[in-house]
């Protein structure tokens, strides 16, 4: 048993493995194909439309080119199962838009519903082992580390946006090692690269004015639709083009006026006087480890410049952000509120 599966970003892998081929055809990891990494702003045409399922294969791959056992390559493929609709909406619809830990929380219970556990006990696997962390260090490690997830994810998303190209993100994974079950990069020139464009994908992208004010709107709808019933927390677990469907279609006239601001013309403006919401996110950047005198040292000890320019930013960037809606219609904002915005970004 053979498949080729061909990656956007990584190119072509032959997998020989019948159980990570019979878990990439599961129920479970098909679900993922609709449900898009970046939530709403995928959905809306503000960002790239990356699926759960591209992300979660290119885990996979990843720990698989550093060499990981077989074990740890089906939980990078099932790290992400557990995603909702709406991926990191739906935290900010529970309040835990500083963590973004709900898929977490719910891993095992989601897992126990879906075919995974039969179908890897079938090749000998446990499926309760691919729910700790600590037991894949090449998958999983705290921020600041470099791991298979924070890499793909980022990897992923900087072609799009424009921060890297194909060559760039080559030389990148040519310059990962693993030392001490861990990644890091291979000499001081890769790690740079990593450190600061990753900066550049958290303002550009996952920590973006713009991004955040439009996952605030469309949690307050999401919310609305659960008070009134349109929608039920077991929607969460299907996709998100039939969630959004639901909620569409209602005739609830606050609902709609949220809907219809959860658009990409739709604008925010920093107002400390007027805010429409105060919101905080998930602010994400790395240190990678640099292999160093045989072992490894986090790139901001051997780069106080770089470590200044990390600092700045998390503490630029910190905090609940006031933010004032400006819908698609009324898009012409004070130049000052327009300087105070740029600024933040």
């Amino acid at each position: 048993m053979q498949l080729r599966y061909t990656d956007p970003v990584y190119g072509q892998y032959d997998l020989s493995e019948p159980v990570l081929i019979d878990l990439m055809a599961s129920e479970a990891m098909q679900r993922l194909k609709g449900v898009l990494q970046h939530g709403i702003s995928g959905l809306i045409g503000v960002t790239s439309p990356i699926s759960r399922f591209e992300h979660s294969l290119g885990a996979m791959l990843i720990v698989r080119r550093l060499g990981a056992s077989v074990e740890e390559q089906i939980a990078a493929m099932l790290h992400d199962v557990s995603h909702t609709a709406f991926s990191h909406v739906i935290d900010y619809v529970v309040d835990g838009h500083d963590s973004q830990s709900y898929h977490d929380e719910k891993k095992e219970w989601f897992l126990s519903t879906t075919d995974v556990p039969q179908l890897l006990a079938s090749h000998g696997h446990d499926w309760r082992r691919v729910l700790d962390d600590q037991e894949f260090p090449l998958l999983e490690q705290p921020l600041p580390r470099l791991c298979a997830d924070r890499l793909d994810y980022f990897l992923r998303d900087i072609l799009p946006l424009g921060l890297a190209t194909l060559a760039e993100i080559q030389d990148a994974l040519n310059h990962l090692a693993v030392v001490e079950g861990r990644i890091a990069a291979d000499n001081l020139q890769a790690a740079q690269w990593l450190g600061y464009t990753f900066i550049k994908a958290d303002d550009a992208s996952w920590s973006n004015f713009d991004e955040v004010g439009l996952y605030e709107l469309t949690a307050q709808a999401i919310r609305r639709g659960l008070s009134l019933g349109v929608i039920s927390e077991a929607d969460f677990w299907l996709t998100d083009e039939p969630v959004w469907g639901k909620l569409c279609d209602s005739d609830d006239p606050e609902l709609r006026k949220l809907i219809q601001l959860v658009s990409p013309d739709t604008r925010f403006a920093w107002d400390e006087e007027a805010p429409t919401f105060r919101v905080s996110t998930k602010l994400r950047s790395i240190d990678p480890d640099v292999v160093f005198n045989g072992g490894m040292q986090p790139l901001s000890t051997l780069d106080p410049e770089f470590a200044r320019h990390r600092a700045d930013y998390l503490a630029r960037k910190q905090g609940k952000w006031p933010m004032r809606v400006i819908g698609g219609l009324y898009q012409r904002q004070p130049a000052s509120i327009l300087i105070e915005e740029r600024e933040l970004k």
